[in-house]
């Protein structure tokens, strides 16, 4: 009897070490599911309510120039909306977005508009995030004024000046100096990129980079573009007095000279 009681200790201890084991296993499981819970729900950064933007910093800056200081055609205007679409679907949730109209006046700007991607319903998770009030915020916040302003791009009334550098001067001491370090930053010009003040105007002197190099603008309009890739929508109009490959020559050089990465100068469809 003394070996059958010790052989129902050893059955009895096998299965409060098994029952032990699986108990430490669900709590494990319970507590990991927690975590992945807590993790998930990390993702939703706290955001200003007004720009949508992390509370500590975009994590992208995205900037447009919209020269329409004279008016474009309907082909120019609805290759230009294209590419504004395709422009602002690149945007990272976090990334912010900041859109300026050209005035005549040498570094005033109008903004349009300031905001970051909140992300729409389908980027949240359902578990710990609401996707009808996210799609909400982002539409009202983010992509129903970004569609409003596509739909206004041909109105333009023709100016006396264009100071395109002077403005991307602007841009880039107002947007780009205080973004947080390291973030991606890029500048979108939708112009004609014809300068035209009384410093330096392509009217005038063409498109001879020594000429620019001689004249007060070189000073006047310098701005470290370190860290800024810079693409050109350009406009065509109609009699120029130079080629549009020796324009955009012109600005690549500008861009490059002001330590920026030069994007790309691509010309839209139509003239006027």
């Amino acid at each position: 009897m003394a070996r059958r009681k010790r052989r129902s200790r050893r059955g009895g201890s096998a299965g409060l070490i098994i029952a032990t084991v699986c108990l430490a296993v669900l709590s494990l499981g319970i507590v990991g599911a927690y975590g992945w819970l807590r993790y998930k729900a990390s993702g939703n950064v706290a955001v200003d309510q007004a720009s949508l933007c992390p509370i500590d910093g975009p994590k992208a800056e995205t900037a447009i120039l919209l020269d329409v200081t004279d008016p474009i055609s309907d082909t120019t205007a609805l290759d230009l909306r294209n590419q504004f679409q395709k422009i602002v679907a690149d945007v990272p949730i976090g990334g912010a977005i900041d859109i300026y109209a050209l005035t005549e006046k040498e570094g005033e700007l109008i903004q349009t508009f300031h905001g970051c991607n909140p992300g729409s319903g389908a980027n949240v998770d359902e578990w710990t995030s609401n996707p009808r009030l996210a799609q909400a915020r982002w539409e009202k916040g983010f992509q129903k004024p970004l569609a409003d302003i596509a739909g206004k791009l041909t109105a333009g009334e023709s100016g006396r000046l264009s100071p395109v550098m002077a403005a991307i001067q602007k841009i880039n001491l107002e947007v780009f100096a205080n973004a947080p370090a390291g973030i991606p930053k890029r500048l979108y010009i939708a112009s004609d990129m014809i300068e035209h003040t009384a410093a330096f105007s392509n009217y005038k002197d063409g498109v001879s980079y020594q000429r620019y190099q001689n004249s007060p603008a070189n000073d006047r309009f310098r701005t470290s573009l370190s860290g800024v890739t810079v693409k050109i929508l350009a406009f065509q109009r109609p009699n120029m007095k130079f080629s549009m490959e020796d324009l955009a020559n012109f600005w690549a050089q500008w861009i490059k000279n002001n330590k920026g990465d030069f994007g790309g100068f691509v010309r839209l469809e139509g003239i006027r």
